[in-house]
């Protein structure tokens, strides 16, 4: 396999936030609209995620670019559910005789689920169990939930529901910087709420924290980690923050510049290493897991080659040769006029893929290889070669040997070992500290150049 000529890498440690790939900004209309049952006729479905789309918060944070609108005119979040419950229905007819289903792990995200009320959240894990078949009591169940929603009788649905991670976007402890990030939201009620969630009993809670923000300091980042640390968290996520096309920090004007990196970075190895001290495990750039947390998600589950099924207007789904969503937008505007497609839409219009991109070879093997060095246990090359008949090394070369030459990269294999002796190509501290630089530079150039050519909206 010959690797195509690439462009010289962008600079800077933060390009993008590798989560998914291909980006949903590389998808386009799908103009056979293929039918489900043909996408899923073939597909391994022993192991599927579920993925559950809530595209509704209370307020619209100024770095968030995720696909969600500001409150609920009365009436749109039942409407929604209906909707939701329709495409369930639609995508199991689907799938029947297509072969065996079995849901290994499912998350709610958004936007916010919890802003649903409670009994809305009872009809949520409804759907997702009586329409989808998903055992949510004796499977990984993932919710994301903000300091307002995670109310005592939300949160109370979802500990029955056998949710067994909540994860909380607090992003600061510091009320002037949760304000300089556009989240109004004080000290006090992050604290209660974080109360609430420990008393629900839910297994494991995760807080999300955010760095770069104007005015942080190492010291009030400090301050954060430590309130955070307060509350005995079994996972926290450290996440850049970044200025996005169509957000809100974006309309006031903020940009990024080598300083702001270099802030960036410094506030990253300060989090890194004050975690570590406080005896948790970093498994990714983000992720870090408190040494003595209950086991984390789903085993028999792998983010790189098993399929997910999204449902909601924000979700994706991907097969083997083709992940394929709704149309995506940033702007509000947009945003609610494809809400407002969503819920009127017959049970039938949601039995084909709209939106998508088709996976050939080499995109499989740039999301294996993705998904699996941006993590901190790394790419198994004995298992990438028995799946795709060649070695990273023959596929991505010369791209492996920049990173080992910047020191973000080592291979666990001997030097010299042949190809059949099985190694792991794994991020140094380094690399994953620039994991946001090293995701970028994996695309294929088909993938920038359709991300290149969005047309943001």
């Amino acid at each position: 396999m010959t690797t195509p000529a690439l462009p010289a890498p962008a600079t800077g440690p933060y390009r993008h936030y590798v989560y998914a790939y291909p980006h949903k900004t590389a998808y386009r209309a799908l103009e056979d609209r293929p039918h489900l049952a043909g996408l899923w006729a073939d597909e391994p479905k022993d192991a599927l995620s579920l993925y559950l789309h809530i595209p509704f918060c209370e307020i619209r944070c100024g770095f968030c670019n995720l696909f969600t609108r500001v409150g609920a005119p009365d009436g749109l979040t039942g409407a929604y559910l209906d909707a939701l419950d329709r495409q369930a229905g639609a995508v199991r007819e689907a799938l029947a005789g297509t072969g065996e289903v079995r849901f290994a792990t499912a998350a709610f995200g958004g936007g916010t689920p919890t802003f649903l009320t409670a009994a809305e959240l009872d009809r949520l894990c409804d759907i997702a169990e009586h329409r989808m078949g998903a055992d949510l009591r004796a499977v990984p169940l993932s919710v994301e939930a903000s300091p307002a929603t995670a109310t005592a009788d939300r949160l109370a649905v979802l500990a029955r529901r056998g949710v067994t991670r909540l994860s909380l976007g607090v992003q600061s402890f510091i009320d002037s910087e949760a304000r300089a990030a556009v989240r109004p939201q004080r000290r006090a009620d992050v604290d209660t709420a974080l109360g609430r969630v420990r008393e629900a009993g839910i297994p494991v809670l995760n807080i999300d924290l955010i760095y770069g923000i104007d005015g942080q300091t190492p010291v009030t980042w400090l301050r954060s980690l430590d309130a955070a640390l307060a509350w005995r968290p079994e996972e926290l996520y450290l996440y850049p923050l970044y200025v996005r096309p169509l957000t809100g920090l974006d309309r006031l004007g903020g940009h990024p510049d080598t300083a702001w990196d270099e802030q960036r970075l410094a506030l990253y190895r300060v989090g890194r290493d004050h975690l570590l001290a406080h005896g948790y495990v970093q498994r990714s750039m983000r992720m870090f897991r408190r040494a003595d947390a209950p086991p984390e998600g789903a085993g028999d589950y792998a983010c790189q080659t098993d399929g997910m099924i999204g449902l909601g207007c924000g979700a994706r789904s991907y097969t083997t040769t083709l992940h394929y969503s709704f149309d995506y937008a940033v702007g509000m505007n947009r945003i609610r006029s494809i809400i407002d497609d969503y819920v009127t839409r017959p049970a039938a219009a949601f039995a084909h893929a709209e939106y998508g991109r088709a996976m050939d070879a080499d995109e499989a093997r740039r999301r294996h290889l993705l998904q699996s060095l941006l993590q901190a246990d790394g790419l198994d090359t004995a298992d990438y070669r028995a799946r795709f008949g060649t070695s990273p090394a023959d596929d991505f070369g010369r791209e492996l040997d920049r990173f080992a030459a910047l020191g973000w990269l080592t291979d666990t294999a001997a030097p010299g070992a042949p190809a059949t002796v099985s190694g792991t190509l794994r991020l140094t501290p380094e690399g994953l500290a620039h994991s946001d630089a090293i995701g970028p530079d994996l695309f294929s150039p088909a993938v920038r150049a359709a991300m290149a050519a969005y047309d943001r909206k």
